[in-house]
């Protein structure tokens, strides 16, 4: 380690003292030196020595700005190489002198040794002898011995032909020196971080110096990441300095360890004043640790970040300082930070990015913590420079801040976080809490904070934004201690940003996100609705989570913002306003928000659209990774089934959904009590009869029958006369209706061109698959024959008429061309004659008994005994004397060998070869 004791010269104070000791300080050129002695109390006393009887070549000299018409002035040929002499043979070594002239008590004539008496080597001597000097011409007593042996010694030098006796003369004895330096940053470049020797020309104080390098660039530079105490010059008198407490004492302590010493320097930064920063590198060690750990310097924020040794270590001295309150630290209080209660480290899930520097976080034991990114800000609308025109961001609402799309760079950076975080486990170091603050007249109030490092996949959150450029650091006050503990990462990290002209440091026009939000604005909304219906699913983010079954998307595709109501359940909803004033929550609305929020909030999403409600706001499903929502608000307990969901395919999901959470009794149905089950009676052996007639109106190829019933058919013959005489009065323009599917409209039917109700089954580009409700027959068509359903005519005012049936205990073949001959043989019995019907079972539809009106003719058991179709198995009792009966039809069309038997029994082994399978 570089010593921290001061050297111990003996005193020297009057030029009446013709002998002395003393500490070489400086050497000025090669005929001049400052000698230090040792003070007996106050500042130590200097004295320039003159080396008598001889004269080094003349250095040049920087013009001085205060004295007109100065000018820079060149070397004299070996100036350089003569201080350098002297400078290596006696700076910062103790040496003897005897005074042989005294004009002032600050500078003398004499003849200086090296060492403690004059038995050291004679520096004038040396001078001479290396060719760096020449003898003074004076008048001299022929007795003077010592100026005799000048000048043999100058003789010598002379007939050898060194030093400056040198011929002919080489390139190098003059220096090219360069004052000034034009492009600070380029010229740190340049060296790229490597250490450069140097010489200490000046100190200016403890952490400001200048130095001559190689190159013999004169150079000024701060030291990096600290500041000492200063030297000042009073502005009421220039000539008079105001020296800060500690600041002699500080750059004593570096004068004496690098004025004039070989070092090497790394240069590290520009500082805003063009002032170069570097780190000094003595053999004995580094002179910016040694100063903060000494007391003399602290850290500062402005230049750490540039220190390339490891900030850390910075910090850390001067914490050391701070405890031992060494020097500048000696009236140091510790400030006493808000107490953190439980853990200062802990791991949880994000669930939300509240702003472009705030997480929520779940932990483990299920609290959800807001934590802000310590020492950091979010980018503001006057972090950059916007250029007026069309397309710059509007103003703001006074009284209001921006929306998160018009700030520059925010919405980038609350991107980043998203797609860094959101679901994902993150590890939380709280470095300080940051009190809460009354509102100003500008700014409102403030809570309390909790300011923490972020990391995830151990990176740090906030140092990836700030080199990104998408955030700022903030910059704290020097006795501030509450900030981030990467506090100098960051620093680093926005350095890097500014120099490569990221984010907020780009000299670009920021970019601008122009978004158009539908929210509540109801004629938007329908302007949008047919886009998001065509598109079948479309991708989102969840902006807002409002509550279990309500939130806010951003439609990245279509630029916009929509509320989005999920479909298929009511769910409980949160403190409202209402007719009566405000409303309370429904019970289990919290967790049904916190349920929501936790698996959609900030998460890309997909969405399928099916229609609006009257405030604009859309209604549809939405899948979190291929999850349905309204199905896990269900299975959770915290919604129920809504009757819209019957017409959905989701349906039977749904009601699973809601059945396990009924049987598990979690949430809203822990007080559900389930239906006594009723007790199970004798099973009847006579089935029960009760017929109603019919018209068969459509026969499907899978032997399905719809039919209408008898009665009804005056109630359908007037809804659908009103029905087409509203659609003539009032023609529906073609290709105006976009219909989806699932909903009920009319269509013109192809073969009598007359309007009929029908249900969308399929949309197909320009092609729709509708089936007529009241007829059961389908059929595809073109989307301009379709128009909407008049309210008044809708299945509320009369339920669709055809009703699906199945025939009981007939089983269809599965040879296609066999079903072709048994469908063919259907349609013969049953075309334009009244039926009547009675249920005998029901398995997915009503399985029927279809008689005509003498009841000489059953459906069912014609096609057995035809032998178009097989004997369905059933195992009620009730059953059993039909089943009979229709057996015995099945063995009578057996031996005639009648359709399905004419190769014989296809009941047995070759039963699949004839398309017939048991049930």
């Amino acid at each position: 380690k570089m010593s921290t004791q001061q050297p111990t010269p003996t005193p020297t104070s009057t030029a009446t003292v013709k002998q002395g000791r003393g500490i070489v300080k400086m050497v000025l050129s090669g005929d001049a030196i400052i000698v230090r002695g040792q003070p007996k109390g106050g500042p130590p006393p200097e004295k320039q020595i003159n080396l008598s009887n001889i004269v080094a070549p003349r250095m040049g000299r920087r013009a001085n700005m205060n004295v007109p018409d100065s000018v820079d002035t060149n070397d004299e040929p070996f100036a350089w190489h003569s201080r350098e002499n002297l400078r290596k043979k006696c700076i910062g070594k103790e040496i003897y002198f005897s005074i042989d002239y005294a004009p002032n008590n600050d500078r003398c004539y004499g003849t200086v040794y090296l060492g403690t008496d004059a038995n050291g080597e004679n520096l004038n001597l040396m001078q001479i002898k290396d060719g760096m000097a020449e003898v003074r011409k004076v008048n001299v007593r022929a007795d003077n011995t010592e100026h005799a042996s000048l000048l043999e010694a100058e003789d010598q030098a002379k007939a050898s032909g060194i030093g400056k006796w040198v011929e002919p003369r080489p390139d190098d004895a003059v220096r090219n020196i360069s004052w000034t330096i034009d492009n600070g940053r380029n010229f740190v470049d340049s060296y790229r971080g490597e250490p450069i020797p140097v010489v200490i020309e000046h100190v200016r104080d403890g952490c400001t110096m200048r130095a001559s390098l190689p190159t013999h660039h004169q150079i000024t530079f701060i030291l990096s990441g600290i500041k000492t105490p200063m030297i000042k010059r009073d502005p009421d008198d220039p000539k008079k300095e105001i020296a800060d407490p500690y600041a002699a004492e500080a750059k004593f302590f570096v004068e004496s360890r690098l004025l004039q010493r070989d070092v090497k320097i790394i240069l590290e930064g520009v500082s805003n004043q063009n002032i170069l920063l570097a780190t000094v590198l003595h053999p004995n060690g580094n002179i910016t640790e040694i100063l903060l750990r000494e007391g003399f310097a602290r850290c500062v924020d402005w230049s750490i970040a540039s220190y390339s040794q490891g900030a850390e270590k910075l910090r850390a001295m001067e914490k050391q300082a701070k405890e031992r309150k060494s020097r500048i630290w000696k009236d140091y209080v510790a400030k006493v930070q808000e107490t953190i209660t439980g853990e200062r480290e802990f791991t949880g899930k994000v669930i939300q990015v509240v702003n472009a520097d705030a997480i929520a976080v779940k932990t483990a034991n299920g609290d959800v913590r807001t934590i802000h990114l310590a020492s950091v800000r979010p980018p503001r609308f006057d972090d950059v420079v916007h250029t007026k025109g069309k397309d710059a961001p509007p103003e703001a609402p006074k009284g209001k801040s921006r929306p998160l799309y018009d700030v520059p760079y925010m919405f980038e950076a609350r991107e980043f976080m998203r797609k860094k975080l959101i679901g994902k486990k993150v590890t939380v170091t709280i470095d300080y809490i940051k009190p809460s603050s009354a509102a100003t007249d500008t700014l409102g109030a403030f809570p309390e904070r909790t300011c923490a490092t972020v990391r995830s996949g151990g990176i740090n959150i906030a140092e990836a934004l700030v080199s990104k450029g998408l955030v700022k650091v903030v910059r704290h006050r020097q006795d501030d201690d509450a900030r981030s503990s990467r506090y100098d990462d960051l620093l680093a990290a926005e350095q890097r940003a500014v120099k490569t002209c990221k984010g907020v440091n780009s000299k670009k026009e920021p970019p601008i996100h122009r978004v158009a939000d539908v929210s509540g604005d109801v004629a938007k909304a329908k302007q949008f609705l047919p886009f998001l219906q065509r598109a079948g699913k479309s991708e989102a983010v969840v902006e807002y989570v409002f509550g279990g079954s309500r939130l806010k998307l951003f439609l990245p595709k279509e630029t916009c913002l929509i509320t989005f109501l999920l479909a298929g359940i009511d769910c409980p909803r949160g403190a409202r306003n209402g007719a009566q004033g405000v409303m309370e929550a429904d019970a289990y609305s919290d967790e049904a928000l916190a349920l929501t929020k936790e698996n959609c909030m900030h998460r890309e999403v997909s969405v399928e659209v099916e229609t609006i409600d009257r405030a604009g706001n859309f209604i549809g499903w939405l899948f979190v990774e291929g999850v349905n929502m309204s199905q896990l608000l269900l299975e959770n307990g915290l919604s129920k089934i809504h009757f819209t969901a019957e017409r959905s395919n989701f349906y039977r999901s749904l009601q699973a959904a809601e059945e396990k959470a009924k049987t598990q009794k979690i949430n809203i149905w822990s007080g559900y009590v389930e239906p006594v089950a009723q007790v199970k009676t004798e099973e009847p052996t006579e089935r029960k009869t009760n017929y109603r007639s019919v018209y068969v109106t459509e026969v499907t190829p899978q032997l399905h029958l719809f039919c209408q019933f008898s009665d009804a058919g005056s109630k359908l013959d007037t809804l659908m006369e009103k029905m087409r005489g509203c659609l003539i009065a009032d023609p529906p323009l073609p290709g105006s209706h976009q219909p989806r599917r699932g909903e009920f409209c009319v269509a013109r039917f192809t073969e009598d061109d007359m309007w009929y109700r029908a249900r969308v089954e399929k949309v197909e580009k320009d092609k729709l698959h509708v089936h007529y409700i009241d007829f059961g027959n389908k059929e595809i068509i073109p989307s301009n024959r379709v128009a909407s359903l008049p309210g008044e005519y809708n299945t509320g005012a009369l339920l669709p008429q055809a009703h699906e049936y199945s025939l009981a205990l007939v089983n269809p073949p599965e040879d296609p061309d066999s079903l072709a001959d048994a469908f063919r043989a259907l349609c013969g019995m049953v075309g334009n004659v009244q039926f009547k019907v009675n249920v005998e079972y029901k398995d997915g539809v009503d399985f029927v008994t279809l008689l005509n009106q003498d009841e000489t003719l059953n459906v069912g058991k014609a096609l057995i005994g035809d032998g178009f179709c097989t004997v369905a198995k059933r195992g009620e009792k009730r059953l059993q004397k039909m089943m009979s009966e229709f057996y015995a039809e099945q063995n009578n069309a057996k031996k005639q060998h009648l359709n399905l038997w004419r190769y014989g029994d296809i009941s047995e082994d070759d039963a699949s070869e004839f398309g017939y399978s048991k049930k």
